[in-house]
């Protein structure tokens, strides 16, 4: 069932592809697929249109999107040799960490085999909230230790911060487990309709943010708990336990608190953690194709944020913030140069890869 939806997702894509090409004038232009997430998912949606403005700017290299059940299974088709020179990933820089850790016990659940692969980076989309933070209707679930011997409702155990993220803060950092708790991992639409509809007691939700903290993206999950007619509680992840999960598995995830009012019906401060969506690619991936792609979103983005609201969170910092010397790829570097914008990112904390 996988299969067939990523092969029809694959044949929309080139659909929209050929339609995108016959507007505009014929001329060379390099292809490169771009794995991303559900059907749903706002990154699907918001890079469709990115590639038709590449498309219509008649840019060297175009996106082709593609449909996949999750960030995990991209980071698991990292190990495919036949994409490292022609796709790019949608991935994010806790899951390329904990792809080192995969096939050990705490990972073969959701990663069954070792990824040590160190990805490049191309540039930053996204900082994402969801799976480290929880809400409820309960006023008496206070803490995410009070959710051990509850209902808890995560998503797919192939989505990372959905699915995998927030089962490794739960049982890594306060000992939830799936011994002691009834976790369920569903949907995105499911798990929220079920804390809605009171079948479960907490969940997870999103929110996107980005470095200068000064755009918040809301999505549909959030919208509709906020529209339920009741309070909505927040159970937040202190940074203690953020520093807790970091030191134990080599992750980058950055520690915030989001003042009282930043998402719907927040009365209080609440401590967060995010982790930074990136696109990445393997190190044999074209040089000249990972500068045609960085220019295009470059130039590009200011008009994407009038096109989709997941790019209203755009900026050249966004694109930067997490790349180093050490990770970056250099076509993209080169871009960035070229762009005046590499010195950017000395103002981030920078994504760091374990030794193999």
């Amino acid at each position: 069932m996988v299969k067939h939806r990523i092969r029809m997702s694959l044949a929309g894509g080139l659909m929209a592809l050929l339609t995108a090409m016959s507007a505009v004038p014929v001329h060379a232009q390099e292809v490169a697929t771009l794995l991303l997430c559900p059907f749903g998912c706002g990154p699907l949606a918001g890079d469709t249109i990115l590639m038709n403005q590449m498309i219509q700017s008649r840019a060297p290299v175009t996106i082709l999107p593609q449909e996949t059940p999750g960030y995990v299974y991209n980071l698991r088709e990292m190990l495919n040799k036949k994409r490292w020179k022609q796709t790019v990933f949608s991935t994010e820089d806790t899951l390329i960490q904990l792809g080192f850790w995969g096939g050990t016990p705490e990972m073969k659940e959701f990663i069954a085999e070792q990824v040590p692969i160190r990805f490049k980076l191309l540039y930053g989309e996204a900082w994402w909230g969801q799976g480290k933070f929880f809400v409820t209707y309960n006023p008496n679930l206070k803490t995410v230790s009070d959710l051990k011997g509850k209902r808890v409702s995560l998503g797919l155990r192939s989505q990372s911060d959905w699915g995998l993220f927030s089962r490794v803060f739960l049982e890594y950092g306060y000992g939830v487990t799936t011994k002691n708790t009834d976790i369920r991992h569903l949907t995105p639409s499911a798990l929220t309709q079920q804390l809605i509809d009171g079948a479960t007691d907490a969940a997870v939700t999103p929110f996107g943010a980005e470095p200068n903290m000064k755009e918040w993206l809301i999505p549909g999950p959030l919208r509709q708990l906020e529209a339920v007619n009741k309070p909505l509680y927040y159970i937040g992840v202190e940074k203690e336990i953020v520093d807790k999960v970091n030191k134990k598995f080599g992750t980058t995830f950055l520690p915030l608190t989001l003042p009282a009012g930043t998402l719907p019906k927040q009365t209080q401060p609440l401590s967060v953690a995010v982790n930074r969506g990136y696109k990445a690619v393997h190190p044999d991936f074209s040089e000249q194709a990972a500068h045609d792609i960085v220019m295009s979103v470059a130039k590009l983005g200011p008009k994407m944020r009038q096109l989709h609201a997941l790019w209203k969170i755009w900026s050249p910092e966004l694109m930067v913030a997490g790349l180093s010397e050490e990770n970056v790829h250099p076509g993209a570097k080169r871009a960035y140069v070229e762009l005046g914008w590499w010195d950017k990112h000395k103002k981030y904390a920078a994504v760091t890869y374990p030794e193999k």
